[in-house]
């Protein structure tokens, strides 16, 4: 059976480089979800306003870690956490290169509204979807079934999770405030704290240019903080 697509969701990552690597580590990254005409149903919504989070099943529209959209895929995948260097089976991964190019991300939801000019729009915070990114599926997230209290995290236990410091030249910060809301430079600073960068590359020189919010954010990284030179 062939999947529909649903919904789509719009936020301010426009390439799928600085997308954050899991849901929620970028908390403050939002997104409104649209949804086809098929699927405006208002009656579709009814009780989801009284949850605070939800399940989205979507799809890998922009390809498989820079591999072409004829669904190859690999056994063995290199982890970003371990630093690119180490393979790791596939099942045991959240890598983007699968079989079938399907990701599960858990959202906060933050508002509904059933009254748009586009129908029902649900909105999310602390995404890890680019901008138009296919929905398949929503569900809600149910806190008896789904916290596992007791979990193990595999590989990822023995890691230990930080963020880089992120600072901006005087410039650059004139530029996201006349340009933004403090909630969108809190989400930016978020996704460069998570280090977007390909983890095999460790050239202090190099440059790299960030697509958020119709702004192009120039930033390198040296000794592991982040520095935000310029915004075109």
């Amino acid at each position: 059976m062939e999947l529909k697509t649903i919904a789509r969701i719009y936020c301010d990552l426009e390439t799928k480089f600085g997308v954050p690597r899991q849901s929620g580590v970028a908390p403050h990254l939002c997104g409104e979800i649209v949804f086809e005409k098929e699927w405006r149903d208002k009656n579709a919504f009814k009780g989801i306003e009284k949850f605070s989070h939800l399940w989205i099943i979507w799809g890998f529209s922009e390809g498989f870690s820079g591999r072409d959209k004829t669904h190859q895929w690999s056994p063995t995948v290199r982890p970003p956490i371990l630093g690119g260097n180490e393979r790791i089976g596939v099942f045991a991964t959240r890598s983007p290169n699968r079989p079938n190019p399907l990701g599960l991300t858990s959202v906060k939801l933050e508002a509904v509204d059933l009254n748009t000019k586009d129908g029902p729009v649900l909105y999310v915070s602390g995404i890890d979807m680019m901008n138009q990114t296919p929905i398949y599926d929503i569900k809600p997230y149910l806190p008896y079934a789904d916290i596992k209290s007791n979990a193990s995290g595999g590989f990822t236990d023995t890691q230990s999770f930080r963020r880089l410091d992120v600072t901006y030249s005087d410039d650059a910060m004139k530029h996201l405030s006349d340009k933004l809301t403090d909630t969108q430079i809190t989400a930016l600073t978020e996704i460069l704290s998570n280090n977007p960068n390909p983890q095999y590359i460790s050239a202090s020189d190099r440059q790299y240019g960030l697509s958020y919010a119709g702004l192009n954010i120039i930033f390198n990284i040296v000794d592991d903080k982040v520095y935000g030179s310029r915004v075109d």
